[in-house]
C-alpha cells in the first residue's frame, strides 16, 4: 500500500468516526428537549392557573414543602403552605377577570433541575381598581417523583416614578 492510498484510508476512517460519534450526542439532545417542553409545559400551566384562580392546579405544580422559597417585590414566602395560605390564596380570592401570561421564557434543564427566565403580565381587578403589572422572573424547578414542580420563585416588577409633587397654589 503506497503512502497516498494510506493517507486516504486514514482521513475516510477519521470522517467515518466523527460521523459516527457525531450520531451519539443526538439522543441526549432530544431527551432535553423533551424535558424543556415538560419545563415550559409546567410554566404554561401556572399562568393558566393564576388566570383561573385554581388553587387545586396550583397545587400540583408547586412541589409543597417547607423548602420552596418566593421572593415578590421585596417580600419574602418560606414554605408552600406560606406562599399558598398568606400570599397567594388571598390575592387570586381578589383578583376578577384576570390575564396572567409569561413572554421571551428561557429554559434551562441541568439533570433533575431547571431553571426559566421570563417575563410577566398582569391585569386584573381588584373592586373598583385596576391592575396593570409586568416584570421579570425566575423559576427553579426540580424532577420529583418523576413530575417538574417548582420549588423557588423570583419576581419583580420596575421601579414606578414618584408621583410629581404638588405646584404651590398661587396666592392671590
Amino acid at each position: 500500500m503506497n503512502i497516498l492510498n494510506l493517507r486516504k484510508l486514514l482521513v475516510g476512517g477519521l470522517l467515518l468516526g466523527a460521523c459516527v460519534l457525531g450520531l451519539k450526542p443526538s439522543f441526549p439532545i432530544y431527551a432535553q428537549n423533551d424535558e424543556v417542553k415538560a419545563v415550559t409545559d409546567v410554566m404554561t400551566r401556572e399562568a393558566l392557573a393564576v388566570e383561573q384562580g385554581d388553587l387545586a392546579a396550583l397545587d400540583k405544580i408547586w412541589a409543597n414543602s417547607e423548602d420552596v422559597t418566593v421572593f415578590e417585590s421585596g417580600h419574602a414566602n418560606y414554605g408552600w403552605n406560606d406562599y399558598r395560605n398568606t400570599h397567594l390564596a388571598p390575592e387570586l380570592k381578589e383578583f376578577k377577570n384576570t390575564k396572567y401570561s409569561f413572554s421571551d421564557m428561557k429554559v434551562k434543564v441541568d439533570g433533575k433541575t431547571a431553571w426559566v427566565t421570563f417575563k410577566y403580565s398582569l391585569a386584573a381587578e381588584m373592586g373598583t381598581r385596576k391592575i396593570e403589572s409586568g416584570g421579570l422572573g425566575t423559576a427553579v424547578l426540580e424532577k420529583r417523583e418523576g413530575k417538574w414542580r417548582i420549588v423557588h420563585w423570583h419576581s419583580s416588577a420596575p421601579r414606578r416614578a414618584p408621583a410629581p409633587a404638588a405646584s404651590p397654589t398661587p396666592k392671590a
